[in-house]
This record gives structure tokens, C-alpha cells and sequence, in this order.
């Protein structure tokens, strides 16, 4: 019974790290359903009102047949401009369920798995582990690795390929000193982000504002203000008002806050402002989920004792112990250096405990075998840890309350 405990799988704590397997594609579908009703609404608009224009010019004579024909003809071919954009929604929108009904396979099979030893869970395990790499590939701009690997394991519907290497492209653009191409993506998703109060867009107009202002391009930039900027004074009054001081500041300037709109340092601003908002629009973690995964298990692993100057033999060599911790590993020791370990609750210790005047506790028994072993007189004791060396009088007995 007590196997059975320890080895029983629970999903819903598995889960919580897949909660964005499931998030992304509902957030497609929101963002795939309010743009194909933005664009039947803005046709469907122009369409009656030139139908009736039409209707009316044609009973009250005003124009003839031809003019008529014409008018009808345009707006035939609107409609079927508004017919293939909505088949290409339809297809998009057709992926997304794929996905989604393969995603849902994927997490219901954690479920019919009984147990942690079971081998079923191993398989599962590996998925998710090829989908947390291909995460953190398409996360920091290797997109062609990770879709050979996403190829390679079969797992495309499980990962979310197409969102992210749009994602690195509109963040390297941005980080070349270029806004066009996120200007584009917000006035794609402007119905999305107005009701979030953004300020992605105001940042890039601004941008493109000082560029202007740095070229000497004076007329050109009260223009850009004037139609972007100014608009946007009851959200963005500070901005507002140093934007327009910013034209009495050439780009060499020393006064601040101007010599830091003028920074090029402003293009890494406006990228990570991007990937802030890009994420939150989907429901996106912002560190990539094999991070978090990690945190999580080396956390769950380390002692206070980890990180101790005594810590290991991998660690200190004049340690004589071996251990099996992976967290005083050379390879982990480092890496779980600045995480926070768990309260265990449960801890095993030796049936005779005994403490060491270094203030260490070991088992009595097995200190003394391992002492006579690396050839110490009888009657001497050595810390295995420390390497110290005191008189068995010394040691005293320890009891467990």
C-alpha cells in the first residue's frame, strides 16, 4: 500500500504546467472569430449602403442601366473578396480544432496512466519533454530546430510553431530599428488589445516620431504627431508633452528625459514591450516552460545542505563521502544555486544518531566501520564530510523528540 501511495499519479498537479497546451488555441479561435466579425461588419455596412444608394439612383433615374450594372458588379465582387477571406478564417479555424482535439488526447491519456512506474508514463513524459525543447527553441529564435525536432517527433499539433517564429520576426524587425512590422500586427489585433489599454501601438508611433525628429525631418514629424501622438494625450499625457519638447532638443542633447528617447537602447524597449504584449494576448507564460520545469524539480531536490561548503564530494575535494544527490552534482550544483528549496516534511535518519563536536550528525555504527576502514586507531572517529578528526569521548548519543 505504502508502493502504491508514493508511485499513484495525480494529473491535476502534472497539468498545471500544460495549462497554455490548451490556452493558446482558444485564445486563436477568440482572435480568429472577432477579426472574421470585424470584417463582415465593415462589409456589410458598405454593401447597404451602396445597395440603397444603388436601388435609389436606378427608380429615380439618375443613372442609367450600365451605371447600375456596374454598381452591381462592385459589389459582387466585394462579396466575393469577403467570401475568400472568411474561407481563409475557416481554415485557420479548422487547424485550431485539429489541434485542440489533439492536445485534448494527449492530456486525457495522463489520466488512463495509473501509476508513475507505469511505462505508458515514461512515453508521455518524453512528449512532453520534446515539447517544453521546442518551446524553449522557438523562444529564443531557433525556429528551423525546432520544427525539424516537432517534425522529427510528431508532435506539430502539439506545439505552437506558427505563432512564435511570427512572434521572433516581429521582435527581430523591431530590435533592427524597423516598427512597420508591428505596427502591422497591432492593427491586426487592435480589436484585441483596445479593451487591455496598450500602449504598444502609442510606443511605436512615438518611435516613429523621434526617428523623424532625429532626421531633421521637423515638418514631417508635427504631421506624424499631429495624427498619431496627439490623439492619445488623455492616456498618454507625459508622453504627449515630452514628445512635443522633443522637437526643441537636437540628437546630441544631454538633457534628460530626451537623450533617452533619443537612445537607440528605446528599439530593445519597444521589443520586449512587444513580447510582453504578445504574451498576455495568448495567455502565454513569459519564461519559456522549460524553465519553469526546472525551477520546479531542482527546487523539489535541494537541501539546505546542498550548497554547504561541506556539501559533496563532487564539490569538495577533501570530502571522503560519494553521493547520489543530482542537486551536488557538477552539473546542477550551479544552476539550482539561487532557487529556494522545499519544507520536507517527512526526513530519515539513522537508528543510532550521534553528534560530532563540529556540530554533524551521523550513525554511530557506520561512522565507526568507515573510520577503522580509512585505518584511524581505535578509539578515533573522522567526519567523512569535513575530514576532521576527534576522540571517540567525544561524540554524543542524539535523541529524536
Amino acid at each position: 500500500m505504502a508502493e502504491l501511495t508514493t508511485t499513484k499519479l495525480n494529473p491535476e498537479s502534472h497539468l498545471l504546467l500544460d495549462q497554455p497546451l490548451l490556452r493558446l488555441p482558444v485564445e486563436l479561435s477568440r482572435k480568429n472569430f472577432k477579426l472574421a466579425a470585424v470584417h463582415v461588419e465593415h462589409d456589410k455596412k458598405l454593401l447597404l449602403g451602396a445597395l440603397k444608394t444603388t436601388a435609389n439612383n436606378s427608380l429615380s433615374g439618375k443613372k442609367d442601366l450600365s451605371e447600375t450594372l456596374d454598381s452591381l458588379d462592385s459589389m459582387i465582387n466585394r462579396m466575393k473578396n469577403l467570401k475568400r477571406k472568411m474561407a481563409g478564417f475557416h481554415e485557420e479555424e479548422a487547424v485550431t480544432h485539429r489541434q485542440t482535439r489533439q492536445r485534448l488526447e494527449h492530456l486525457h491519456t495522463l489520466y488512463q496512466i495509473p501509476s508513475l512506474a507505469d511505462i505508458k508514463y515514461d512515453e508521455w513524459s518524453r512528449i512532453r519533454l520534446n515539447r517544453l525543447l521546442v518551446d524553449y527553441l522557438l523562444r529564443n529564435g531557433f525556429g528551423e530546430s525546432a520544427r525539424a525536432l516537432a517534425e522529427e517527433k510528431h508532435i506539430e499539433d502539439l506545439v505552437d510553431l506558427d505563432v512564435f517564429v511570427q512572434c521572433h520576426k516581429v521582435e527581430e524587425s523591431l530590435r533592427r530599428g524597423s516598427a512597420q512590422e508591428a505596427l502591422v500586427w497591432c492593427s491586426e489585433h487592435r480589436e484585441l488589445t483596445r479593451k487591455t489599454n496598450n500602449t504598444l501601438e502609442f510606443e511605436l508611433r512615438l518611435q516613429q516620431f523621434i526617428e523623424l525628429r532625429r532626421k531633421g525631418r521637423l515638418l514631417e514629424a508635427r504631421q506624424h504627431a499631429q495624427k498619431f501622438i496627439s490623439p492619445s494625450i488623455e492616456n498618454n499625457n507625459p508622453e504627449v508633452h515630452r514628445a512635443a519638447g522633443l522637437l526643441a532638443y537636437s540628437p546630441q542633447t544631454r538633457a534628460e528625459p530626451y537623450r533617452s528617447m533619443y537612445s537607440p537602447s528605446r528599439w530593445d524597449f519597444l521589443a520586449n514591450l512587444f513580447l510582453k504584449t504578445h504574451h498576455e494576448l495568448f495567455s502565454l507564460p513569459t519564461r519559456p516552460l522549460l524553465h519553469i520545469a526546472l525551477s520546479a524539480g531542482l527546487s523539489a531536490l535541494k537541501t539546505p545542505s546542498c550548497h554547504s561548503k561541506y556539501a559533496s564530494s563532487s564539490s569538495n575535494a577533501s570530502s571522503t563521502t560519494t553521493t547520489v544527490c543530482p542537486i551536488c552534482s557538477t552539473e546542477l550544483n550551479e544552476l539550482a544555486r539561487n532557487l529556494r528549496h522545499v519544507q520536507h516534511n517527512k526526513s530519515s535518519v539513522e537508528h543510532d544518531p550521534i553528534v560530532l563536536p563540529n556540530g554533524r550528525v551521523y550513525g554511530r555504527d557506520r561512522l565507526l566501520e568507515m573510520s577503522a576502514k580509512v585505518g584511524l586507531e581505535v578509539g578515533r572517529v573522522k567526519d567523512p564530510t569535513t575530514s576532521e578528526v576527534f576522540d571517540a569521548s567525544q561524540i554524543r548519543k542524539v535523541f529524536i523528540s
